[in-house]
């Protein structure tokens, strides 16, 4: 007795043996399949990896202490926090008292018999082989066993002196020290020594040394004090270990005494949100990822999962049904000896389940392997350590189903059409009349019509991200449905065309059950290659017009704040000394008080001076109302008042860049107008005769002048401003230039000459210098510059304007790249299928008498012809997305404008959000991409088939 059983059974050998018999297409269709369970398979171990258990991040951040306490800066005041110490707030409502501020000793609140550990860590600058880098110090007993886990071990050891330190691995590798080299700290004469490297498990790309407690900071923070700088601000915590470990009782009991807990026992075992009194405050709660974000990311994955799997079986269908046309004579028999329709569908369906089932043992032992070689580089990629290699079977096996079912999908239509053809035509090999759907086209047209519409409504009513991307998809399918029939019209053009490509496009026309499924294969892929770059070049042109420039390109400047500017000479003679200086201007600051008051000094004798705008040109939005001095502009002004006001030339929004100096003020003369690119003669000629000149208006009064208040006691400044009066202090007027509007003074709102500055009795301190450059200083002479300029002790503040660095530029050549080999790889495919498809053809062209090269050349063209076909129907449906997309941006950016003008906020000019083709990604994929796929195709094709033999009679 018959049954499906045994009908499968044999099928499945049939299509065995057929999969083994046509290895080179098999091995094609297995490729295709088995490449995206490779990179299914590869992410999902690589995600699960790194996903760490509670005890593993534990682990990583408290060691083998029950918890970490820290200090909320509270004074003591209860608290209230979450389980896991993240989130806290004060208990009590202090809106109307003083909030609580202060420390408290952490030890004091402990339970009794608690054993502890300190971890501080503070930020600092320490020299290394290149100069100076920012590094994290951390004073935490690194050898106790209570800290295992939290710090590896990778060389050496853990400090055990005071004047011993231990680094990450990737301190060592940028600062250019290994262990046993010797270490010291900007502003700290002492030398520690480096006897240990480790790495952070959860950071691996962190700059750290670890001290003993008490060994480094304390130390440098004393030595920057007394050197007059800024001292370090450091954070402290406490880890702690007691028996019982500190339960959720505890946490709260601790939380009472004004500290925060991280605890193990919490972390393991939670308590529920209603146990959470932080959780049951207005305006709390456990935000945890909802039900529908959830369902979204759900609804990605799929998006995502099933485009992949649509591409695959657009590609692997035709492979499909060019085997079955060739084993088309072997189905014709399995009809003529009794079997039926079912019988053939399973056979061909039997292909797509064999090579599917081995496409996905392949790709998920190849994405196995991959990840575990792979491992270090992908743990360095995310800069942190995988928990452990995680293999979950049921997700693996998952993967490797959607491989089945992606093979049995693309052999479904092969297997009813195959089904449908009669035994006669079978065995003899006709294949009969086929005639184009008509209804598919019609649905394809209607969906590009609904789907533009909805796209259009979502960029120009709504600002939906969702209906735009959905009406996109939706026209990119209806072009899909669309694509035989526009193969058809592509074939008119062969009249016009030579030999070799006419019989190409004759070729792919006739046979567009073989060529649409290539064309939109690739116009999948170009398609979303051209909507991503359109967006990324429109978002790269936004960018660039948003950059705001800090000096010309190439131009320096370098600049010291403290010390009276005493070291100013000597760094200005060493920057032009290393780099390749071509003018040189050098400039000043007002000083006021003691001369070796630094710009942000504060004491009683550092005075300063201030910029007077003259009432009539103070913007309305930002004066004070001395009546009502805390009152809103949104209370004084009506909405349309402040729109008005927006446009007026007194509330102009200034981008940048901005001087430390007040008023935008420099002391300097016409050798700054050169480095800032300045060309106006009379600006030049006004400083020469020791005028100032102001590249902003609001300082001018009508009579063209400027006044400069000098304020020498600022006691009595802050009275003044406090009863909202101006500051008291002597005025300095000065007749000044005013540069034509829209000069570009990259920040330098008023230069005023060192001559107008000393007849006006005004002191001047060295501030730095500004330099223009024959070419753009090259990052050796940096490095150099950098490593002399740390050997001053001084603050240096150094830029060089290297202008705008697009972001995009590496991503839309990777997407030109990889819709370059997606097109090639599609168009290789449908040329392979071609060939063995019209292998009579081909032999018949050259029974007739046709050179060799026309084989060649034939294939070539039939490659090109496929990509050029996908290029062009891609690149078109790529665009609309994007515009679509940036459309909606836009809307919604005039929308927060408009919003910002309503409240009376001080906003730039209306947001700039360009759409802009990437014509030369557009050019590579119309031109360089089909020509590539002809030419490498004509390069791999035999010029000589094999010869034909007369079949039998």
């Amino acid at each position: 007795m018959r049954t499906w059983y045994t009908s499968w059974r044999a099928a499945i050998r049939i299509a065995r043996r057929d999969a083994w018999r046509s290895k080179g297409r098999s091995f094609l269709v297995l490729a295709m399949i088995a490449l995206p369970i490779v990179g299914v398979s590869a992410a999902d171990l690589t995600l699960r990896s790194a996903e760490l258990s509670t005890g593993q991040s534990v682990a990583r951040s408290l060691g083998r202490a029950d918890a970490r306490l820290s200090d909320p800066g509270m004074g003591g005041a209860p608290v209230l926090q979450s389980p896991d110490g993240s989130s806290y707030a004060p208990a009590e409502d202090y809106e109307d008292k003083p909030f609580p501020d202060g420390s408290i000793d952490l030890t004091t609140v402990l339970p009794a018999g608690a054993t502890t550990l300190t971890d501080r860590s503070s930020q600092a600058k320490l020299r290394t082989t290149h100069g100076l880098l920012s590094t994290e110090i951390r004073e935490l007993k690194a050898a106790d066993p209570m800290v295992a886990g939290m710090m590896p071990l990778v060389g050496g050891r853990f400090p055990q002196k005071a004047d011993e330190v231990a680094a990450t691995t990737h301190f060592l590798e940028e600062s250019g020290l290994a262990i046993g080299s010797s270490l010291t700290a900007r502003g700290l004469e002492r030398t520690y020594t480096i006897v240990g490297s480790y790495e952070l498990p959860e950071a691996l790309d962190t700059d750290q040394v670890n001290a003993l407690p008490g060994a480094l900071i304390d130390p440098l923070d004393k030595a920057l004090v007394a050197d007059g700088m800024p001292g370090l601000s450091s954070d402290t915590t406490l880890l702690a270990a007691v028996s019982g470990g500190f339960t959720w009782n505890t946490v709260q009991e601790l939380n009472a005494k004004g500290a925060v807990v991280a605890s193990r026992a919490v972390a393991l075992d939670p308590p529920a949100d209603s146990e959470v009194p932080l959780y049951q405050q207005d305006g709390w709660g456990n935000y945890e990822q909802s039900t529908a974000a959830r369902a979204a990311a759900l609804a990605a994955v799929g998006t995502v999962v099933g485009l992949a799997m649509l591409e695959i079986c657009l590609l692997a269908g035709p492979a499909f049904a060019v085997g079955a046309r060739r084993s088309r004579r072997q189905l014709g028999l399995v009809g003529a000896n009794g079997g039926d329709r079912r019988h053939i569908r399973a056979i061909v369906l039997a292909g797509g389940l064999v090579i599917g089932v081995a496409a996905a043992v392949v790709g998920t032992v190849l994405g196995l392997a991959l990840t575990f070689l792979l491992q270090p580089v992908l743990e360095d990629a995310m800069g942190k350590r995988f928990g452990h290699f995680d293999v979950r079977p049921l997700e693996l096996l998952a993967i490797a189903l959607l491989a089945v079912l992606t093979g049995l999908l693309a052999a479904i239509v092969p297997a009813v059409t195959s089904s449908r053809q009669s035994v006669l035509a079978s065995l003899t090999g006709r294949r009969g009349v086929r005639r184009s759907s008509r209804v598919l086209p019609v649905i394809g047209l209607i969906a590009v019509a609904l789907g533009a519409a909805i796209a259009l409504y979502g960029s120009t009513m709504t600002e939906q991200f969702a209906v735009v991307a959905g009406g996109s998809a939706l026209a990119e399918l209806g072009v899909v449905a669309l694509t035989p029939a526009l193969v058809g019209l592509f074939g008119r053009l062969g009249r016009v065309l030579p030999l070799s490509p006419r019989l190409a496009l004759r070729d792919a026309v006739r046979n567009r059950g073989r060529t649409a499924p290539a064309v939109a294969a690739v116009l999948a892929a170009v398609a979303g290659t051209v909507a991503v770059a359109t967006y990324a070049a429109s978002q790269d042109a936004q960018s660039r017009a948003e950059y705001v420039a800090s000096l010309p390109h190439g131009a320096v400047s370098v600049t010291i704040t403290e010390a009276g500017g005493r070291e100013v000479p000597a760094v200005r003679e060493t920057v032009q000394r290393l780099l390749p200086v071509d003018v040189r201007a050098d400039v000043a600051r007002i000083g006021v008080g003691r001369s070796t008051c630094s710009m942000w000094d504060e004491a009683a004798d550092c005075g300063f001076y201030e910029v007077v705008v003259p009432k009539a040109n103070e913007c309305p939005l930002n004066a004070v109302d001395r009546a009502r001095p805390d009152a809103d502009p949104a209370e004084r002004f009506t909405k349309e008042e402040r729109r008005r006001l927006a446009d007026d030339w007194r509330c102009e929004h200034k981008p940048g860049p901005y001087l430390m100096t007040d008023g935008g003020l420099l002391v300097g003369d016409e050798k700054l107008l050169t480095v800032l690119g300045i060309d106006d003669p009379k600006a030049a000629a006004a400083l020469a005769d020791g005028k100032p000149v102001a590249f902003d208006r609001r300082p001018v009064d009508t009579a063209g002048k400027l006044s400069i208040r000098l304020v020498t006691d600022r006691d009595a400044a802050e009275k003044a401003a406090n009863a909202g009066k101006d500051a008291p202090g002597e005025i300095k007027t000065f007749d000044v230039y005013r540069a034509a509007e829209g000069t570009k003074s990259y920040g330098v709102d008023l230069l005023v000459p060192p001559a107008a500055a000393k007849a006006a009795g005004m002191a001047t301190v060295p501030l730095g210098a500004y330099y223009s450059t024959d070419e753009m200083p090259s990052s050796e002479q940096r490095q150099k510059l950098d490593g002399v300029l740390d050997n001053t002790g001084s603050d240096v503040s150094l830029t060089v304007e290297e202008g705008f660095t697009s972001e995009n530029s590496i991503v839309l050549l990777s997407l030109t790249v990889f819709a370059g080999l997606i097109t090639i790889g599609a168009a290789g495919i449908a040329t392979g299928l071609a060939q063995a498809d019209a292998e009579a053809d081909l032999k018949t062209l050259a029974a007739v008498g046709a050179p060799p090269r026309v084989r060649r050349t034939l294939s070539g063209f039939q490659c090109g012809v496929v990509a050029l076909m996908g290029v062009v129907l891609g690149s078109a449906a790529g665009v609309l997305p994007a515009v679509g997309l940036r459309l909606t941006e836009r809307r919604q950016q005039l929308s927060w404008h408009e919003n910002a003008l309503d409240q009376g906020w001080g906003v730039g000019g209306v947001p700039f959000v360009p759409v802009v083709v990437p014509w030369a990604t557009l050019a590579a994929l119309l031109i360089a991409v089909p020509a590539g796929a002809a030419l490498l195709a004509a390069l791999v094709t035999r010029s000589r088939g094999a010869l034909a033999r007369r079949e039998a009679g």
